[in-house]
């Protein structure tokens, strides 16, 4: 059963509820760079985890800049750096 289509022009609840949780969930992890870098520790920090949140984020950037979609390449790029300056503090401090 299909629904009726989404209209690609307007913005729905569902699309602000989406751009909110990106945010959202970007500063969640503000903390844990900060406690990397602050304490010189990365313990407990798995290198693999964020570096393969690293890689998949430059996908999605790859992804969204094909797309021609800021939605998706805008966001890719506070993870980008979210996740490097995890990983490299991981490869630093751990």
């Amino acid at each position: 059963m299909q629904g009726a289509p989404i209209p690609k022009s307007s913005t729905t609840k569902f699309d602000r509820l989406l751009y909110a949780i990106s945010i959202i969930t970007m500063v969640m992890t503000i903390p844990q760079v900060f406690s990397i870098w602050k304490n010189r520790t990365a313990e407990g920090v798995s290198v693999f985890t964020w570096g393969t949140y690293l890689i998949s984020a430059c996908l999605w950037l790859v992804h969204g800049i094909r797309k021609h979609d800021p939605s998706i390449y805008l966001a890719c790029i506070g993870w980008i750096i979210l996740d490097a300056a995890i990983v490299v503090g991981a490869l630093v401090f751990g």
